[in-house]
């Protein structure tokens, strides 16, 4: 047994603070905690020990650095973290993504689901009044450096006025985005032009395979062809209409279509602009299942095993897109390095759907680039241009640093096909060390600016914290 590090976590029955450890076994990192009421907990973090060190190794520290007292709460009875999220003084990171459920309905009751969503489309819980939904923009503008808002739920487009929140967040951010299962893109091409026409800039699409096994088991019924359709229905919705696949990634249901999943994503890389994949988090109505467990490192293999083309040393931690987003002049985010892993896929399809796809380490020095930043914590334009090869990508990059337009940028996204994974933590594998250093934040109507995974498992969940 290798310790790696000590930590806090909270134990999965009581959700009480308890002592943490992180450590090496067989080659892979495992979390160990005992409660002096409900015992002893072992769950897996990472399947590879030896990737895990390497992410570590090359973390960006001081990315997206918080200050101490920005934008805290005002705590009256301290609790501790993770119960005065708010942001409280003890977080590290600022906020990349600011994230507001919209609604508690769904229109499906999937087996899997972090949110619990009620899947009655009446709903028992009231949704939120749209100047509650407003005042929450609003305050995510004024008191983060947020990069983009996304409206999530429930499913957000069982809101009729769903275009009126879209056209009045893009007023406060240029980047909008709305998660869904698509059914109603399924139903309307029309609807998909009214969302894309208010200014959302990209579509966060549940899919969860190219068969209807992973549906069946996941989402209780079949629905690729209605992912399909979606996906079809958006095309035509407006000049640059963009879609996201996001699949719940679990093991022995759909881990061997990883590939399968991101070649649908560059035979349709007209509109699809990426792949998220998301190992499954057993908390909201999702039950634990340890045999289930995926993490982010077994995703990575998946994806090397199945593709021809992708290999686990084109991905990086979290801390890479911060260095990247700094340098295209946005703002620098960081996250914990085990959070996540992302890649890029180079897409040479001139407007077309397919086409021929490289990793981003084919046209980018990226350890060079990583270098340059380190030195002085920003990348000189010209310290950029001499990290990518010649060529239509390196044309597109200097296109957009000498207008600094969206629109550039958005071009050059067009030929990017974002490759990731993001683990979101349940109360099996909770790390306060994670949680401090989460970019992705959600906000509540009482004001509050709240990290994700300790949302999703501790603030989501009506009576803990009384």
């Amino acid at each position: 047994m290798n310790p790696i590090r000590i930590t806090k976590s909270i134990c999965p029955i009581c959700y009480r603070i308890i002592d943490a450890k992180l450590y090496e076994e067989n080659g892979a990192v495992y979390m160990e905690k005992s409660c002096a009421e409900h015992g002893s907990f072992k769950d897996l973090c990472w399947s590879d020990y030896l990737l895990y060190k390497q992410f570590e190794a090359k973390n960006i520290e001081e990315a997206g650095r918080r200050e101490s007292n920005a934008g805290s709460a005002s705590i009256s009875e301290y609790k501790g973290c993770p119960f005065d999220c708010g942001l409280c003084p003890q977080h590290e990171s600022s906020t990349a993504l600011g994230v507001i459920d919209v609604t508690e309905r769904c229109n499906l009751r999937c087996p899997i689901c972090f949110a619990k969503s009620n899947g009655n489309s009446g709903g028992h819980e009231k949704d939120p009044d749209i100047e509650e939904i407003k005042a929450i923009i609003d305050n995510f503008a004024a008191n983060t450096n947020a990069t983009g808002l996304q409206f999530s739920g429930g499913e957000p487009t069982l809101r009729d006025d769903l275009p009126e929140l879209i056209s009045y967040a893009r007023k406060k951010f240029d980047h909008v985005e709305v998660d869904t299962n698509g059914l109603k893109m399924a139903e309307s091409e029309e609807y998909c032009k009214e969302i894309e026409s208010a200014g959302t800039s990209v579509v966060y699409l549940q899919f969860d395979g190219v068969t209807e096994a992973p549906y069946e088991k996941l989402r209780g019924r079949k629905l690729l062809a209605i992912k399909k359709k979606a996906i079809q229905n958006h095309r035509n919705a407006g000049p640059k209409p963009a879609i996201v696949l996001v699949p719940t990634i679990v093991k022995g249901v759909n881990d061997d279509q990883t590939g399968a999943i991101i070649k649908f994503a560059i035979e349709n890389s007209d509109i699809i602009r990426g792949v998220n994949f998301q190992p499954v988090s057993f908390c909201g109505r999702t039950s634990y299942d340890q045999n289930e467990r995926i993490t982010v490192s077994d995703v990575i293999s998946n994806i090397e095993k199945q593709t021809d083309f992708i290999r686990t040393d084109d991905f990086f931690p979290p801390s890479w897109l911060s260095m990247l987003l700094g340098t295209l002049g946005k703002s620098e985010v960081g996250c914990h390095f085990s959070c996540g892993a992302f890649s890029y896929l180079v897409v040479e399809k001139n407007g077309k759907a397919g086409g021929k796809a490289e990793p981003i380490t084919k046209y980018v020095d990226m350890e060079r680039l990583a270098a340059a930043y380190r030195k002085k914590k920003k990348i000189p334009f010209f310290a950029a241009l001499r990290s990518i090869r010649p060529g239509f990508l390196k044309d597109l990059f200097a296109g957009f640093v000498k207008s600094r337009s969206y629109w550039d940028l958005s071009n050059l996204h067009f030929n990017l096909l974002f490759i990731g994974s993001m683990h979101f933590m349940d109360p099996y594998n909770f790390d306060l060390a994670r949680v401090r250093k989460c970019v992705i934040h959600y906000g509540l109507p009482d004001g509050r600016i709240v990290p994700f995974c300790s949302y999703n498992n501790i603030h989501r969940v009506k009576g803990l914290e009384d």
